[in-house]
């Protein structure tokens, strides 16, 4: 069987890291809620209109601002992920969320809906305090976020966690070595990464309830 090259696995991490970015985690956590929770009986009119704003909100405002900041600055990817750069999307990313927070506040929606968006702009706070001593990462927070999401959900929603849990901690160790394989983070970074998002999603999803 032929072995990966070093440019090779460098490639498929980069890959990795850009299909399964921190700012997806929110969406999906929405998809979920609506294949595992009452709410798969909406109407689909209101699943399009709720997973519309959280897109809108946690994907395309956030990285149109910080493409805009970066090009203004003109910073590469690379040095946008530096530690002294990393503060500008952290800021933009809560600035977003907290509207999106606000909007879902004022259309009365679920607490537990509310509870993966606080979550999820707790999760990115904690990692952007941490970052001034420890770049921490957030591509695993992320994925711990989401770990948390199936484990809430299944304690709120009555349905066996095992094989999507199992599926997610997979996903999980497979970010993790992708930021490592490209000298992102280290090993610590990933391990603290992850636990940040997976006890922000268990807490607030479930206080949220």
């Amino acid at each position: 069987m032929p072995q990966l090259t070093s440019r090779q696995l460098i490639n498929i991490a980069r890959i990795y890291c850009m299909v399964f970015s921190p700012f997806y985690a929110p969406i999906w956590a929405f998809i979920w809620l609506f294949l595992f929770s009452y709410l798969r009986l909406s109407p689909l009119f209101y699943k399009i209109f709720i997973l519309v704003t959280v897109l809108m909100f946690t994907i395309v405002i956030p990285r149109i601002t910080i493409n805009i900041f970066r090009r203004i600055n003109k910073w590469t990817h690379w040095q946008l992920s530096h530690r002294e750069h990393r503060y500008t999307p952290y800021v933009i990313t809560i600035a977003s969320y907290i509207a999106c927070v606000l909007l879902f506040a004022n259309m009365n929606a679920a607490q537990f809906m509310l509870g993966i968006l606080v979550a999820t702009l707790v999760a990115g706070i904690l990692c952007g305090i941490l970052n001034i001593w420890w770049k921490i990462s957030t591509h695993v927070a992320a994925m711990g976020g989401l770990t948390g999401t199936v484990l809430a959900f299944s304690h709120l929603f009555y349905f066996n966690p095992i094989p999507m849990l199992c599926v997610m901690i997979f996903l999980s160790g497979l970010m993790g070595t992708s930021r490592m394989i490209l000298r992102q983070h280290s090993l610590s970074q990933v391990l603290g990464g992850f636990f940040v998002g997976l006890i922000c999603a268990m807490v607030f999803i479930l206080i949220g309830w």
